[in-house]
């Protein structure tokens, strides 16, 4: 499939047309529900483009998701700035990326919420091919 992402006033966050698709298998946690949903019933051909709110995309934006780490915990070398995202490991080993929004001399603070949370999306898809998940 070709699809978008992009905010209401039309700024888009990701896109694949005019270049290469994106395959993707439902229910594999590869997208969240609410984009899964907006996919179920469409075939070979089909067009789509939906307005998504916050909790049908990417969540809510949560205050709990900001956390204040170590100046330490990163690399001497880095260039640490507002905006950089960087990707940070879990303890269970899952690479999750982090927003650095400030830092200071000893504690620079990370925003570990998806980076479209808490705005409507704009979804475009073109469903270029459906495959039979035996295949």
């Amino acid at each position: 499939m070709h699809f978008s992402l992009a905010l209401p006033d039309g700024t888009e966050a990701v896109s694949t047309f005019g270049g290469e698709p994106e395959q993707v298998i439902l229910g594999d946690g590869s997208l969240t529900q609410g984009l899964e949903m907006a996919l179920i019933g469409l075939k070979k051909g089909d067009r789509q483009t939906l307005e998504l709110t916050p909790m049908q995309a990417f969540g809510l934006w949560d205050e709990d998701k900001l956390q204040w780490m170590p100046r330490s915990d990163f690399a001497p070398e880095l260039m640490l700035e507002p905006g950089l995202t960087i990707a940070f490991e879990t303890p269970s080993g899952e690479e999750v990326p982090g927003t650095i929004t400030e830092v200071g001399e000893r504690r620079v603070n990370v925003d570990f919420n998806h980076p479209l949370a808490g705005v409507d999306i704009v979804f475009s898809v073109e469903i270029l091919e459906v495959l039979d998940p035996e295949s």
